[in-house]
């Protein structure tokens, strides 16, 4: 139920942003099935990490006081049903619920270029923007501004794999 929670809070999120782009696929298919096709080094898109940044300082999670307590029902849920500990549990429902300030930022920059994007739900959270191949391939550990989660990091990694999400439709059930 957290799970499915989570995941309807940030594809809304992204909504917004599905909605003004187009799929061009179907427009761009013959350009894509050339085998011999490679991308030229000045067409590959890189991330301007310093338009990304928050400024903040990042804190110590285990020193952190966090919006929910370690004992509290979303966590314990959280934790039984990724198997990780309460402590995992309740930074990464934290980081979870602040990913779209990071995300947000990147989406100006990835365009058409975004395809989907996934939260880990392990102990090594970290937030993974798929994205076309015409981006190069990096990383950057994010450090959250909002009151929330304030100076917590969440990894980002950006894989150019062309990956699309799989989302599920209001009240289909994961099996």
């Amino acid at each position: 139920m957290v799970k499915r929670l989570i995941s309807m809070m940030i594809m809304a999120s992204i909504g917004l942003a599905a909605l003004t782009s187009c799929d061009n696929s179907a427009n761009n298919a013959d350009a894509n099935t050339s085998a011999t096709q490679t991308a030229d080094a000045a067409d590959v898109h890189t991330i301007d990490w310093s338009l990304v940044a928050s400024g903040e300082k990042p804190v110590d999670p285990a020193n952190y006081e966090y919006p929910f307590a370690l004992d509290s029902q979303n966590v314990r849920d959280y934790a039984e049903y990724f198997g990780v500990d309460n402590a995992t549990a309740q930074h990464n429902l934290t980081i979870s619920m602040a990913s779209n300030e990071a995300l947000s930022k990147l989406l100006d920059q990835l365009s058409e270029t975004y395809t989907s994007h996934e939260l880990t739900d392990d102990k090594e959270m970290k937030l993974i923007i798929h994205t076309t191949p015409d981006v190069a391939a990096s990383s950057y550990d994010y450090v959250l501004s909002d009151d929330f989660a304030k100076g917590l990091v969440l990894p980002i990694v950006i894989q150019p794999d062309s990956k699309k999400g799989e989302v599920k439709a209001h009240g289909e059930v994961a099996k």
